[in-house]
Parts: C-alpha cells; sequence; structure tokens
C-alpha cells in the first residue's frame, strides 16, 4: 500500500514523502531505521482528498487527551469483564462525542472483527492513538493481557492527565490578567486617547515626547486597527514558522532551560514525563531501548529528545541506562539517574521509576503553586507600571499647562 507520511527525528528535522509499505508498523520500522520517527501517516486515497491545514487551528479536530483517558479506562473494565474487543468498541465507539473518534473507533471494530490485530488498527489513525499507546497494546496482545496493559496506559494517561491540568491552572490566571490588562489598555487607546488628544491639540500645548508616542499609539489603533491585526496575525505565524525549524525549535528550548524562575520547572515537567512514560512501558514488556526511542518521540523539549535518542544507542551497544545519563545531568537531576542505577542493580526498574515519577509530579504540583505567587506580584508591577506611564503621560501636559498660567 502506498502511504503519505510526516517523521521527525530526534534532533526535530522534518521528513515528508510518499512510500510503499505493507503496514504503518513496517512504515515505522523503516523510517526508525533511518534515524526519524513515524508522527502521521495515512494511504494515499483520491485525488481530490486535500490535506487538512493544521494552522493556525491545529486543535480544531483532534481527539482530547480526556476522550483518549475515558476510552482506555472503559475498554480496560470491558475487557477484564469478559466482554469481547469488537462489542467493547462498538459501545464505546456510540458512547464518544468526538465524531472524529466515533468513526475512527467504527473502523477499527469492522477491522478487528475481519481478524485483524488491535495494534495494527490502532496504527492506521496515529493522529489519534500515539506510538507509545499502540506499541503498548501490541505487547498486550502478545503477552495475552491486554486488561492489564489497559490498566497500565490508563494509570499513565490519568498522571499525564493531572499534570497537563497542573501546568494549565498554574498558567490561567496570569494568562487572564494579561489578556484583561491588554484589552483595557486598547480599549483606553482607542476611545479614551483619541478624545485628549484634540483637546490637547485645540489649547495647543505642547507634549512630551512619552505622550506624543501614546497619541500616535492610539491614532493608529483607531483610524488602522486592520493594520494593528494583520500585523499580530503575521507575528504569530511568523513565531509559528521559527517553531517549526530546527534552529527555532532549539533555540526556543534552550531559552526556557535558562530562564530562573521558568527552567527548574520545565526540567521537572521533562523528568517526570521521561520516568512515568518508561515505567508504564517497561511494566507492559517494552523493551527499554524500544521504550526509550518511543520516549524520544514523545518529549517536547529537543534537548531532552536528543539526550533520550544518544541514550538508547548507548542502552543498544550494552551500556546501563544510568551510565548513559551520566552526561547530562544539565538537564535531567542527580536523583534520576541515582533512582535509574537502584533499579538497574534490585532488577525493579519499573517500581522504582514508577515512585519516582510520583516524587516529581509532586513536585511539578508545588513548583506550579510557587509560580503562581511568584508570578502575581510581578504582574502588579507591571499592571501599575503601564498605568503610571499612561496617567503620567496623559496629565504632564495638563500641569505643564496650568504651570504656564
Amino acid at each position: 500500500m502506498l502511504y503519505r507520511y510526516l517523521a521527525k527525528s530526534p534532533e526535530g528535522e522534518e521528513k515528508k514523502g510518499t512510500v510503499e509499505a505493507r503496514d504503518t508498523q513496517q512504515l515505522a520500522g523503516t523510517l526508525r531505521s533511518q534515524g526519524f520517527i513515524l508522527i502521521k501517516a495515512e494511504p494515499v486515497g483520491k485525488r481530490g482528498k486535500k490535506k487538512r491545514l493544521e494552522f493556525p487551528l491545529p486543535f480544531l479536530g483532534r481527539v482530547s487527551l480526556t476522550e483518549k483517558l475515558m476510552f482506555t479506562r472503559n475498554l480496560q473494565v470491558m475487557i477484564a469483564s469478559g466482554l469481547s474487543l469488537p462489542k467493547a468498541l462498538e459501545i464505546l465507539a456510540e458512547q464518544t462525542k468526538s465524531n472524529k473518534f466515533k468513526k475512527a473507533l467504527s473502523k477499527i471494530r469492522e477491522k478487528v472483527v475481519k481478524g485483524n490485530n488491535f495494534s495494527d488498527c490502532l496504527a492506521e489513525h496515529p493522529d489519534i492513538f500515539s506510538e507509545l499507546f499502540q506499541n503498548m497494546i501490541k505487547v498486550g496482545e502478545e503477552a495475552g493481557n491486554l486488561d492489564e496493559v489497559l490498566e497500565v496506559l490508563s494509570h499513565q494517561m490519568e498522571r499525564e492527565h493531572e499534570l497537563k491540568s497542573k501546568i494549565k491552572g498554574a498558567l490561567m490566571y496570569p494568562a487572564v490578567i494579561v489578556l484583561a490588562m491588554m484589552g483595557v489598555g486598547v480599549l483606553m487607546l482607542v476611545m479614551v486617547v483619541p478624545k485628549l488628544a484634540e483637546t490637547f491639540e485645540e489649547l495647543g500645548i505642547e507634549l512630551p515626547l512619552t505622550t506624543q508616542l501614546i497619541i500616535s499609539i492610539g491614532s493608529f489603533l483607531s483610524e488602522k486597527w486592520y493594520l494593528a491585526l494583520i500585523f499580530l496575525i503575521a507575528f504569530v505565524f511568523l513565531f509559528w514558522l521559527v517553531l517549526k525549524t530546527k534552529q527555532g525549535k532549539r533555540m526556543v528550548d534552550a531559552t526556557f532551560l535558562k530562564v530562573p524562575i521558568i527552567s527548574p520547572l520545565i526540567k521537572k515537567i521533562n523528568s517526570a514525563s521521561t520516568i512515568r512514560t518508561l515505567s508504564s512501558l517497561m511494566a507492559a514488556g517494552v523493551p527499554i531501548v524500544r521504550s526509550l526511542e518511543i520516549i524520544s518521540g514523545v518529549l517536547g523539549n529537543i534537548y531532552y529528545r536528543n539526550a533520550i535518542s544518544e541514550a538508547a544507542q548507548e542502552v543498544r551497544k550494552g551500556k546501563k541506562l544510568s551510565d548513559a545519563l551520566e552526561g547530562y545531568r544539565e538537564i535531567y537531576p542527580i536523583i534520576v539517574i541515582q533512582m535509574i542505577r537502584v533499579g538497574e542493580e534490585t532488577g525493579e526498574t519499573s517500581k522504582v521509576l514508577g515512585k519516582l515519577a510520583d516524587f516529581f509530579e509532586e513536585e511539578v504540583g508545588n513548583a506550579t503553586k510557587n509560580l503562581t505567587s511568584i508570578i502575581e506580584p510581578v504582574l502588579m508591577l507591571l499592571i501599575g507600571g503601564a498605568i503610571g506611564f499612561f496617567a503620567v503621560s496623559m496629565i504632564q501636559p495638563m500641569y505643564s499647562m496650568l504651570g504656564a498660567i
């Protein structure tokens, strides 16, 4: 079958093309041997079918983590209760609210009924089911403990959901404050400043430089707001393009790892994600080298992806994972390397990593709370400074006029 695919290297380099393969598993294996991880693959169908535009709203049409979590949890309960896989998929397809997810589950059920492996059917929907999900299901099928693997997956996804919720919760308050401040500022510039400018012009007052600047910005926004909107969209689009390049991604990730307040949180989030995913994969029976390859495609920060990818190569050569990570102490805390070494010595790496993941996820929760308490006074200072600058700039000409009387 002919597939159109998108793949990425651990360094963030993209590779697109069309190639013939038996299935997506074979395609993923071929790309893996070339140093790339399969992100998306779809059979080449009718010519009139166009690829969906992913920018500027890439989240539209995606299946949320919550929906996939509910699916995995319910499927685990049904399988453990003795319900057949096709029947379970049929029930879950009827329950889901997402049309995309509903169609995908219906197609998967049809192919499972025809005798196809569940993991192979999941691989045909890489935009919904990650490589992590596919590989763990494959291991469960081969070992005959699909319900146990689904339980491990549910736990993994629950922790991932909790982690993301904590981060979103910490960022929600400052985001709302900043947006409200920007909204009020724009309204003041558009509605209040032009009227004051007219008054100053009628009185013939000589305006300070700061006042002239604010009046110019206000006039521009009120008269040519469409240009400001175009500039904003262009800036967001250019930033998105920069992030799509390897150099741009590396620059942004390096910045996050150097900012004093954000850097510790980024390190804890990536460490927690690495440890939790590795623990889940090893608990499911996925070989450690393959687990590391999967993790390198899951992590968001390019420096962590490179570290895990290079560690996988070292482990393949016979090196211990703890020794392979020794050269990355600047991004992985020493406790991570030490606990992995303890797990290797005791033969219970998965359990040790699971407990360590709990610790780091709790640390992320504490860090996000502290981040909110730090951001709040900083925002108050910024808001106060902006209001003070605006007030002084607009009142100063009036005082100058009164002083001249």
